[in-house]
């Protein structure tokens, strides 16, 4: 992959004729409805890992905060979940959702929209004091339609999640990187997972795509080879 280009907080691009601003904290804003997308948050995943015997952190507080601080510097009216809030039945414990509830209340007057995905149809009921709208079907938003799997829509952009696409990069000394990124297709937008603890897949991109890697506070606009 070429050396990155035009390395900035955030990126603004067009979509289905809006602009659309991809940020470096893997989410996309839609500043003309003041709507914040993620995907893949995964919320749980430390805890369920931590039940079976392996010691990784629990991230959720400083998750949480990050989206905090997107909610805010966007001044976001909406928040859409594009599927896998949460990961798995064994991490939807009482302490995580006591700490989503707190969360959620310091939002309210934020509207959250969660579009299932295949790891939230089995991670369990979710708690009626999030507040979320909870969608089994994709949505459609304007020109976007908003789903989990990146399934092409015959008439409008998709925005989507459920890869966790990221690319291979090489630095100066020739080490290989692995950094998440946007992958933007022509009729297809699969964000990057918000989760930090998610695992990701090296995607191939062709010759129409655009890819924007982010990393480091920023986000890195690729050619595509």
């Amino acid at each position: 992959m070429s050396k990155a280009t035009n390395k900035r907080a955030s990126i603004e691009i067009e979509l289905a004729g809006e602009q659309v601003r991809l940020l470096a904290d893997r989410a996309l804003f839609w500043p003309r409805e003041r709507t914040l997308f993620i995907a893949d948050p995964h919320f749980g995943k430390g805890t369920t890992f931590r039940r079976f015997g392996l010691a990784v952190p629990d991230d959720t507080a400083n998750e949480l905060q990050r989206l905090s601080n997107l909610l805010k510097s966007t001044e976001a009216r909406q928040l859409i979940i594009l599927g896998d809030f949460l990961h798995a039945r064994a991490g939807s414990t009482n302490q995580l959702f006591d700490q989503l509830i707190d969360w959620r209340s310091q939002h309210a007057p934020v509207a959250m929209t969660l579009v299932e995905g295949n790891h939230d149809r089995t991670a369990g009921p979710f708690p009626e004091e999030l507040n979320f709208e909870i969608q089994t079907n994709p949505i459609d938003l304007g020109p976007f339609n908003c789903r989990h799997e990146p399934e092409k829509s015959n008439v409008k952009h998709v925005l989507s999640g459920h890869v966790h696409p990221a690319i291979s990069m090489r630095d100066r000394n020739s080490t290989s990187l692995r950094s998440p990124c946007f992958w933007v297709q022509p009729t297809i937008t699969v964000l990057p997972a918000f989760g930090s603890f998610t695992g990701t897949e090296i995607i191939q991109p062709v010759d129409e795509d655009r890819v924007f890697v982010v990393g480091e506070g920023a986000v890195f606009s690729l050619p595509v080879p």
